[in-house]
């Protein structure tokens, strides 16, 4: 009897029990990141199919940058257009997350960039010399017909008095190169440390024809290094697996590539916030990178110090020597003046820097106003008769000659041969319909007032075209274009810079001036410093989760 009543009361507690390890159970499983909430089969199962990141958290600030949390702000002029320039309408617009450099490209990062193609690509050999001699910088902006500026012609770029300052001389095109080089190289580190390279193989690999590249490594892993298996025995599956364990985007450990920072990105991390913020409302109105009105510190310990290098009144560069002196004649090390809210360096002064926008006089704010960019040129990777995807070799690397004769390597071996979208990519889509989109809404034939289909010659834009060649000996022939119909020098080739130089006055340390430079030529107050896009949430804050 005693039984019979002592399972009456055991059994349903036994359920009750049985149910609470079930949802127990579940809730785990629901809980844990390496079991899929799909199919509640097992994520990174050595014997499975799906490989993925579970443990990922954040993206790393990659070297040398600083991160920029994006949001809405008014781009363009607030202050009075007294140059009549009339090319930078305010309007409202909202920028994603990012990084950017703390500090201008330095002639010391440049250098380490020209060492590393001078050690894999000697220029001594005929077939190589164009790839390092096109990325030197021309030296010679320096000079002045009636100025004596030997001294930075000879020494500015590599002696280590001068390291540290921000490199110049390089056109945009040059620059572009740089960002790439400098993607592969970090990602070839962290693909190391995180153990899917072996150790040692981004230096013992440094060879013409196996040179490491971010895409090739994503798209074609087991052609990376020149398809050397050694450099790719990192992680494995398995004990039992002999095949290399490539990382890929899933594995979160691959940064996105370096950039040069589109003109609003650009504005925008100029401007800062704190002064034109108050709570969730946006005022929109400041004239420099820093706080206040003038050029010039207000703080007691420092008070009357200029807050940038630029040009302060004619014949002034600097100021008189040991009183209001900004430490500069020419460009400053950087570092040398405070940094701005964000804690980036020199976006007033020192040197304008490019950006990576096709300068048009009016921004398109109707059109797009999130993560604006006129510039965009869509390619694909190039697919060979096999089917397989086209690498480039010794034999097959592209080189551009440019307006001013100048011969510049815009592929490398190792990297994946590319070509413009064709119309195929293209069928039946909404977003996009062509491979350039430089000239779209602002010089295309449709946009023009010649819109006809017998005038298919006329350009809004008919800036100059100048055809060089070269003879037998490669001498270059220099052909000008002496048209007398030619009516602006914008074209798709000519690219915005951003913010005044040492050589400016104070007018142009506004973030909101824009100017324009073709993008193959260069001088001596242009520099640069890169972007990297951010990957994931807009802030780095940890937020609360959300209470079901």
């Amino acid at each position: 009897m005693q039984m019979r009543n002592m399972r009456k009361y055991l059994a349903p507690s036994l359920l009750v029990i049985f149910g609470f390890l079930v949802l127990t159970s579940c809730r785990n499983n629901r809980d844990n990141p390496n079991v899929s909430r799909a199919t509640g089969w097992r994520i990174n199962d050595p014997d499975g199919y799906f490989q993925y990141n579970t443990k990922y958290t954040d993206q790393p600030t990659p070297p040398g940058m600083v991160f920029i949390e994006g949001g809405t702000f008014t781009k363009g002029r607030v202050q009075d257009d007294v140059m009549r320039d009339w090319n930078n309408t305010p309007s409202q617009q909202h920028v994603q997350s990012f990084y950017m450099d703390e500090t201008e490209v330095t002639n010391k990062m440049y250098m380490e960039y020209l060492e590393f193609l001078k050690a894999v690509f000697p220029p001594d050999q005929e077939e190589y010399k164009n790839i390092y001699n096109g990325a030197l910088p021309d030296t010679l902006v320096w000079r002045n017909r009636l100025g004596y500026n030997e001294v930075m012609v000879n020494n500015y770029l590599r002696h280590p008095a001068y390291g540290e300052y921000p490199v110049v001389g390089v056109n945009w095109l040059q620059a572009t190169e740089y960002a790439e080089w400098r993607t592969d190289m970090v990602n070839q580190l962290y693909l190391e440390k995180n153990g899917y390279i072996s150790r040692g193989a981004r230096q013992e690999k440094i060879q013409a024809d196996s040179l490491f590249s971010t895409e090739t490594y994503l798209y074609a892993p087991s052609k990376t290094y020149g398809g050397d298996a050694t450099a790719l025995e990192g992680r494995r599956r398995s004990r039992n697996d002999t095949t290399p364990n490539y990382a890929t985007l899933s594995s979160g450990v691959i940064l996105p590539e370096y950039r040069l920072p589109t003109e609003t990105e650009w504005e925008f991390a100029a401007v800062g916030l704190s002064e034109i913020r108050l709570y969730n409302n946006y005022l929109g109105r400041k004239k420099y990178p820093w706080t206040g009105s003038s050029t010039r510190s207000q703080k007691r310990s420092n008070a009357g110090d200029q807050l940038a290098n630029f040009k302060q009144a004619k014949g002034d560069y600097g100021g008189i020597a040991q009183f209001s002196d900004d430490g500069a004649d020419i460009t400053a090390k950087v570092k040398s003046f405070p940094p701005n809210e964000y804690g980036l360096y020199d976006m007033a002064g020192n040197v304008a820097e490019w950006v990576a926008d096709v300068y048009r006089p009016i921004v398109d704010d109707e059109f797009n106003d999130f993560n604006y960019y006129r510039g965009n040129v869509y390619f694909k990777n190039m697919i060979g008769d096999d089917g397989k995807l086209v690498m480039v070799n010794q034999d097959n690397i592209q080189f551009d000659t440019l307006s001013n004769g100048r011969i510049v390597a815009r592929t490398l071996p190792g990297q994946l041969a590319k070509e413009p979208i064709q119309g195929n990519d293209t069928y039946l889509r909404t977003n996009f319909t062509s491979s350039d989109n430089r000239d779209y809404r602002d010089g295309d034939k449709i946009s023009s007032r010649y819109y006809r289909a017998f005038n298919e010659g006329r350009r809004m834009y008919n800036s100059p075209e100048y055809e060089v060649k070269r003879d037998s000996l490669g001498n270059i022939i220099a052909g000008y274009d002496e048209s007398n119909k030619r009516t602006t020098l914008i074209s798709n080739e000519a690219r915005v810079y951003k913010g005044g130089s040492w050589k400016d006055r104070a007018y142009w340390l506004d973030p909101a001036q824009r100017r324009f430079f073709p993008q193959d030529m260069a001088n001596d107050y242009i520099g640069f410093r890169l972007a990297m896009s951010r990957v994931g949430s807009k802030s780095q804050m940890t937020r609360k989760k959300a209470v079901n």
